[in-house]
């Protein structure tokens, strides 16, 4: 499923979008913004029909060995085909070019649709932040991939079909499943380190 890299002139497509996801807590235009210019970010898009209908970032700093996952969003009407799983896989390959060796994320602990893809990618839980998604109370899972480890199965099946899920921190699983309602959670702003999920 092709994605393409994100531009500020998604900006507006992009927010509607977050705003459909996340009414609670979605980020503002200018938090936005500033991650799609980021040196040390990486977004993408996947459109249906010319239609902006999903976007997923990665934070990235050149040079560094660990990464995170900012966010994946799909919209309602456009969930369950594989397009969560195309930008997941879209992250993580921009991951591998940068030489990171971990990638971390968090997502919502109420969002298992989300917390399979991730775990069919090979994350894992490493721990949990106690009422991290706000206003709604919601405890983050924090999960992390052993990047190259992720990429040498990768090569040795040939990349694979994308399949699953989405979110802010995505999900799926061998077979189809749903994409997750919202993604996975909401992000924290680019200054304390952005969660998501």
């Amino acid at each position: 499923m092709p994605t393409r890299a994100a531009t500020p002139a998604d900006l507006d497509a992009i927010m509607a979008l977050e705003h459909a996801s996340f009414p609670t807590d979605a980020w503002s235009p200018a938090m936005m913004r500033e991650e799609l210019v980021s040196p040390h970010g990486w977004y993408v898009v996947v459109e249906e029909a010319g239609r902006l209908v999903g976007y997923a970032g990665l934070r990235a700093a050149r040079g560094a060995r660990d990464a995170d996952i900012q966010t994946i969003t799909i919209a309602e009407t456009a969930r369950g085909r594989g397009r969560g799983r195309a930008l997941l896989t879209a992250l993580l390959d921009e991951a591998v070019r940068r030489d990171v060796h971990e990638v971390f994320l968090e997502v919502r602990a109420d969002n298992p649709v989300a917390q399979t893809l991730y775990a069919s990618e090979g994350f894992a839980e490493v721990g949990r932040r106690p009422r991290y998604y706000q206003p709604d109370d919601v405890d983050a899972l924090v999960m992390q991939l052993d990047l190259r480890g992720w990429a040498a199965r990768r090569a040795e099946t040939g990349g694979g079909e994308p399949d699953g899920g989405s979110g802010r921190s995505a999900a799926g699983s061998a077979t189809p499943a749903p994409e997750p309602a919202d993604g996975a959670g909401t992000p924290a702003p680019p200054a304390t380190g952005k969660g998501w999920c």
